[in-house]
Formats: C-alpha cells, sequence, structure tokens
C-alpha cells in the first residue's frame, strides 16, 4: 500500500494544496515557507512533505535551498495536457502556425532535465525528422530546452549548466558552460531561442515561450525544418509567426475556465 491510498480525506486536500503551493512559486519552497503559504501546521506540512519526497512528486533542490515538484508530478502535469484530446484549441493553433510556417511544429515541456514533446503537427513534406509526441530533446542542444534553461533565475540557471552533461550531438553542439551561458543570456535578451545543426545535422528549429499566468514559461512553442528546404536566416523570418500562435496559447492558458 503506498502512502498515498493511507493519507483519505482531508489530509488528500492538504496534500494538493502543499503540491499547489510548490508549484506556483518560481523557486524552491522551503518547509517553513510552504506553511507560509498553505497556513497548514508545520508538523503537518514535514509529514506531507515527506511523504511527497518518498513518492516522487516532490523532490530535493540541489542546491538545497528547498523542495522542488519530482518527477511524478511532471508526469502528471504532462498527462493532462497531452490528455485534451485531438480537436482542442491548442491543436488548432499548431495547425495554423504549421500551415503557416510549412514545416513541422512542435509544443515541449521540461521534464526530468530534458525537453519532451507534448504534441506536434507534421509537416506534409515527404521528407521531415521524425521526433513524435513523448520524444526527449537535450537542453543544451535543442531551441525549446535552450529557451527553458534561459528563463531560470541566474543562480539557478548558472547552477543547472554547469551540472549538464554538455554532449556533442553534432560539430556545431555547445560544450562549454562558459559558452552555453553566453548564449542563453542573448536568448533571454531576444526572447527566441535557436538550434542551428546543434542536435541534429541537417536541422535548424527556433522557440519562443508560450507563458503561464505568473509569466513563466509554461512550455516551448517550437519548429524545426532540414536545412535542405531551409536556412537558419530563412527560419527567423518565421519567428513573428510563432509569437503569434504563443500568445494565443498563453491566453488559453490565463483565460478563466
Amino acid at each position: 500500500m503506498s502512502g498515498f491510498e493511507a493519507d483519505k480525506g482531508s489530509r488528500s486536500i492538504r496534500v494538493l494544496e502543499v503540491l499547489e503551493a510548490v508549484v506556483a512559486a518560481d523557486r524552491p519552497l522551503s518547509v517553513s515557507e510552504i506553511v507560509t503559504a498553505t497556513g497548514l501546521p508545520k508538523a503537518t506540512i514535514h509529514r506531507l512533505c515527506g511523504l511527497l519526497q518518498d513518492e516522487g512528486f516532490l523532490s530535493p533542490d540541489m542546491g538545497g535551498k528547498g523542495l522542488s515538484i519530482g518527477y511524478r508530478t511532471s508526469e502528471l502535469a504532462l498527462g493532462a495536457m497531452a490528455a485534451e484530446g485531438q480537436q482542442t484549441y491548442r491543436r488548432r493553433v499548431l495547425l495554423e502556425l504549421s500551415r503557416e510556417v510549412g514545416e513541422t511544429c512542435n509544443l515541449a515541456i521540461p521534464v526530468a532535465g530534458e525537453m519532451i514533446y507534448l504534441d506536434r503537427v507534421e509537416s506534409e513534406w515527404p521528407l521531415r525528422l521524425q521526433l513524435p509526441i513523448g520524444s526527449q530533446v537535450p537542453l543544451h542542444c535543442s531551441a525549446a530546452g535552450k529557451l527553458y534553461l534561459s528563463s531560470l533565475p541566474a543562480a539557478r540557471r548558472k547552477r543547472m549548466v554547469e551540472q549538464l552533461h554538455l554532449v556533442p550531438y553534432t560539430p556545431s553542439s555547445i560544450t562549454s558552460p562558459q559558452t552555453l551561458e553566453i548564449e542563453l543570456k542573448r536568448v533571454r535578451r531576444n526572447k527566441v531561442a535557436t538550434d542551428n545543426e546543434e542536435f541534429i545535422d541537417g536541422m535548424v528549429a527556433a522557440a519562443v515561450a508560450v507563458e503561464d499566468r505568473h509569466g513563466r514559461i509554461a512550455a516551448a512553442l517550437s519548429f524545426h525544418a532540414p536545412l535542405i528546404r531551409m536556412s537558419m536566416d530563412q527560419a527567423m523570418q518565421y519567428v513573428p509567426a510563432l509569437r503569434r500562435a504563443a500568445s494565443a496559447l498563453s491566453a488559453d492558458i490565463v483565460a478563466p475556465a
């Protein structure tokens, strides 16, 4: 029997309140901060946080600053968003964007140190790069990954970059933490990330942020194309279309039910 099967009634609501507080924060929270955010007794928070860590819903921050969401919370969010069906507003936005750009468009979220494709619309070209829903791509050499890293507060971003395995997927992959930090500052300033044959030889990509109601990145909206059809300079001409689609998706996230 898992810990949650033993935790019935109102205590289950308290568990959700703890998760809600951690998810809403823009940084790891200490137990004391969770107590303040939820208004629950400190002893209760200690017990619930221990339970949530054991079950994988919370995770200690690598810098020792408190607690962050765990892999099971990320997987739950991924599953909930993926379960919306194929005829949702989000799907229509992706379809319209793909038709305008003429290439495959993707929506990705960060999970366990990588970006996972949550949804995508394939291009109609017979030659296309196969990265289906559920595919995982690295943070340091994908447009979506670099966009996510750039959104982090400076100190947290620096720690994460230092802990990444900067694998050279192609000769163009960034393998130096210092060079990656410079690139991420550029991405943060311009609010657009690129992948110029950094993850896959012969592929270019661009990504912008879909923001939640707190102004934080909720997902990365991107498109990718074979270099034989689109150069990086040509890809940048579609950034305004990306931003319009991202704004539409952001508005849908923050709109009242």
